[in-house]
């Protein structure tokens, strides 16, 4: 079975095969975990998302792309953007985030990433309400892995295809409590 784990941390330090940026719409860089990702990975990172720009252009609330890791410890970066909280349409809201975590994990097992972490999608300047937006994210990933379950080869063991494992990276001790209460013995 895929282990979900949560640990409180520095998710540019995690490794793992791939960690997800919550990133803004342009790629190019900005605050919080977005911006961390960017200044610990390098250069690389930022000339990747300026191609991807060029190419497709801005990337849509819910997408998302994946790129190289530059110096980081992780193999790649996978970029997805949050919704904004407005608290108007909060079921619109939690659908958002709910296809940045679907998402992040299609393209994390098209390319063989046995390991993912995320960090908590939209609870920082997007101001989505930490608790709602922890509910979202572990319902997401439980569901994604679900349906994406097939027998391993190894006494019949049900394996989500590509992805073993996928960690909960917290900001802070709240959040943890948060994801724990959710993740529980996973």
């Amino acid at each position: 079975m895929t282990k979900l784990s949560v640990v409180v941390g520095d998710i540019t330090t995690v490794a793992v095969d791939g960690i997800v940026n919550a990133a803004n719409s342009s790629l190019m860089g900005g605050g919080g975990v977005d911006g961390a990702i960017h200044r610990a990975g390098g250069p690389a990172i930022l000339d990747a998302c300026r191609a991807i720009v060029a190419r497709q252009g801005s990337l849509s609330t819910g997408d998302a792309v994946i790129t190289g890791a530059g110096r980081l410890s992780a193999r790649h970066v996978i970029h997805t953007v949050g919704p904004v909280w407005t608290g108007q349409d909060p079921a619109g809201h939690d659908e958002l985030l709910a296809k940045c975590y679907r998402h992040s994990l299609d393209l994390a097992a098209s390319h063989d990433l046995a390991s993912v972490a995320f960090p908590n999608i939209s609870t920082g300047v997007y101001r989505f309400p930490k608790d709602r937006a922890a509910a979202v994210a572990v319902g997401a990933v439980r569901e994604w892995v679900a349906a994406h379950d097939e027998l391993s080869g190894e006494a019949g063991r049900p394996v989500a295809r590509g992805v073993g494992e996928v960690i909960f990276v917290c900001f802070d001790d709240a959040n943890r409590s948060l994801y724990e209460a959710l993740v529980g013995g996973s």
